[in-house]
């Protein structure tokens, strides 16, 4: 005598699987690479706006006349433009020091909508306020190269050469770390999609 059990075997063959309702993520590969750039392109915002408050803050330069009692001087506290110029890209840079930990969580969570959408806001603005400083900045060096003859404006450059370069570098530098700021709103709007 046998104690077998017959067990018949089902079939998959009516049902229909359910479809599926949320599209896999995939592992962050290209958005992590996004935050890493990200992260980069800061770093170089910081080193160029800086460098630029930095450069132009320190551009001075005097010039003997006659006696060691009468001097001229050109400072960069000698323009209000130059003044704007350097507290614009401090600011600036000082804004970029601060939003690297936020590119961090965007490094660590590429997913995170939030922490990016917070950085392209902020970075537009300080883009702005970075192109103003620049462009403002560049008229004055332009005038103190060339003069402009029809308000009597003289170029100053041919006397103070010291202080014409080294605010000619801090404007092209500016205009580096407006290039960065273009760049990281870019990646920025990317990485959003």
């Amino acid at each position: 005598m046998s104690t077998t059990i017959e067990i018949s075997e089902k079939s998959d063959a009516g049902k229909a699987k359910a479809p599926m309702l949320v599209a896999p993520r995939d592992q962050g590969g290209w958005k992590k690479g996004m935050a890493i750039m990200d992260f980069v392109l800061r770093l170089g915002g910081i080193a160029s706006a800086l460098g630029a408050a930095a450069a132009m803050a320190t551009a001075d330069q005097i010039l003997p006349f006659f006696t060691q009692f009468l001097q001229f001087e050109a400072g960069y506290d000698d323009f209000p433009t130059f003044q704007f110029f350097v507290v614009a890209m401090a600011f600036a840079g000082g804004y970029l020091v601060l939003s690297l930990p936020f590119s961090v969580v965007t490094i660590i969570r590429p997913h995170a909508v939030g922490a990016r959408l917070l950085l392209i806001v902020l970075d537009t603005v300080f883009l702005t306020l970075a192109a103003a400083g620049g462009a403002a900045s560049a008229a004055i060096v332009y005038l103190a190269h060339n003069g402009n003859d029809d308000s009597n404006w003289l170029a100053i450059c041919s006397q103070f050469t010291d202080f014409c370069q080294a605010t000619s570098g801090a404007v092209v530098s500016s205009f580096v770390a407006v290039v960065f700021f273009v760049v990281l709103v870019i990646v920025s709007a990317l990485a959003l999609q």
